[in-house]
């Protein structure tokens, strides 16, 4: 008989085992996958890695681009970008969140190079790099041209044919770049810079000859667009051929569609130069002519309105004579006015000479003054009449005048108060008795007095000292 053993629970895993399972299931099963999709929720950190969610109508997935391989990127990825992307599916343990790192990132639709000129050429247009405005005027004879190309290229040669038929006497400055390839927007930026820092050039061509996108590209990029802004000294971009367009072309203060167009629009021809002379010099004569012609007819104005400067002579000379015969009773008039002049001014200074005025000035003084002794006279005259007036009101006002008639004035002893009623004494009171003349002190002994009634009532007996 055998007997069955009980079977082991397995032994449980960890999560990070877990994690790891499926980390290799997913290396092993799935590995570098290509997946499209739109971008959402794209976030560039400071550390230069690009973050970003791939969707589509049903699912989303979490995606990291490391900064190796976004630096690689020349378009700018942007949400709402349908894109394809080629990377590996893993599991981020930290938190155990699936993610795909993207190695590298492609427009759908159309390529990437064509979506980054698209962009840059929005974005410097927006900020007026492109504007006609701020672009200058190529000289119109440069004695000293600047050429930033290859210096092997097929452009080189037929600039430089082209100038050395136009102007053998020109000076040209070569300063050879690269013009595609790693590194060669930098090389056409320090050649832009350096034929800046040189004295005298007047115009630059920047170019090459035709090719791919691919081979242009270095004509797009935004340090070159720029470095063109800020030259100096005018540009003329001569890049590709006549269908190529590039940022440079934009940029640049004129544009020629193929080098040895850049060449004929900075020189002009030289037997252009002999016409445009040859023009110059016909018309130069034709207006000398003009303007001799012009001056030869107003001189003859002026002649036939000019007098023989003899005749001049002698009308002057008639003049003086006149001028001469006229002068001594001209002379005569001014004397006699004069005269007359000086004869009034005496007279009217002999009526006013100060004598005169000064005895008539003292007939009228003694005038004032007898009026003045008369008026004072009358004044203290009427004076004295108005205060004899006044006295003989004040004597018949007088309260003496009424002491003279025989009526005396009683005071009481002492207080002086005037007594006017007998009821106001009594027997045995002092008064001061004033006369017209002199006066008495008097004691009352009796006084008597009427009563309304008209009765006299009898105080008591009367007597005096």
């Amino acid at each position: 008989m055998v007997v069955a053993r009980p079977r082991r629970a397995p032994a449980p895993l960890s999560v990070t085992q877990l994690t790891d399972l499926v980390r290799g299931a997913l290396d092993q099963e799935i590995g570098r996958v290509l997946v499209a999709g739109e971008i959402s929720n794209l976030r560039a950190a400071g550390s230069g890695h690009v973050y970003f969610t791939l969707k589509d109508d049903r699912s989303q997935l979490r995606c990291v681009m490391f900064r190796s391989a976004a630096q690689l990127l020349v378009f700018r990825p942007a949400d709402g970008q349908q894109v394809v992307v080629r990377g590996r599916v893993d599991l981020y343990q930290e938190r155990g969140d699936l993610q795909l790192y993207v190695d590298t990132l492609e427009p759908q639709g159309r390529g990437a190079l064509q979506l980054a000129f698209e962009q840059l050429k929005a974005r410097l247009a927006a900020e007026g790099l492109f504007d006609e405005r701020r672009k200058r005027p190529l000289p119109y004879f440069p004695a000293r041209i600047g050429i930033a190309t290859a210096l092997s290229g097929a452009a080189l040669h037929d600039i430089l044919v082209i100038l050395r038929a136009r102007c053998p006497a020109l000076h040209v400055v070569v300063r050879p770049v690269r013009v595609q390839g790693v590194g060669s927007a930098d090389d056409i930026c320090q050649a832009i810079a350096d034929l800046n820092a040189l004295r005298g050039l007047e115009v630059l061509i920047v170019g090459r000859g035709g090719g791919s996108l691919e081979d242009l590209w270095s004509f797009n990029e935004e340090s070159v667009a720029r470095a063109i802004a800020a030259s100096r000294v005018p540009i003329v971009s001569a890049v590709g051929h006549e269908v190529d367009f590039t940022i440079a072309d934009f940029v640049a203060d004129r544009r020629a569609p193929t080098p040895t167009a850049a060449a004929e629009l900075v020189v002009p021809r030289l037997a252009d130069l002999r016409a445009l002379v040859a023009r110059g010099e016909r018309a130069l004569a034709s207006a000398l002519a003009r303007r001799s012609t012009h001056e030869r007819r107003h001189l003859e104005k002026l002649a036939a309105r000019l007098r023989d400067p003899r005749r001049r002579i002698e009308d002057l000379r008639a003049a003086g004579d006149a001028l001469a015969a006229r002068l001594p009773s001209a002379m005569r008039r001014r004397l006699a006015v004069a005269r007359t002049r000086v004869e009034a001014s005496a007279h009217r200074l002999a009526i006013q000479h100060p004598g005169g005025r000064a005895a008539a000035l003292h007939g009228t003084v003694d005038a004032f003054r007898h009026r003045l002794d008369l008026a004072g006279r009358r004044a203290v005259e009427a004076a004295a009449e108005r205060l004899a007036r006044a006295s003989a009101a004040l004597d018949g006002l007088s309260p003496l005048a009424v002491l003279g008639r025989g009526y005396s004035l009683v005071r009481t002893v002492p207080g002086g108060a005037i007594v006017r009623s007998a009821a106001s004494v009594a027997v045995g009171d002092e008064l001061d008795i004033r006369f017209a003349e002199g006066a008495a002190r008097a004691r009352v002994i009796g006084t008597e007095h009427r009563r309304r009634t008209g009765r006299v009532t009898p105080a008591g007996a009367t007597g005096g000292s």
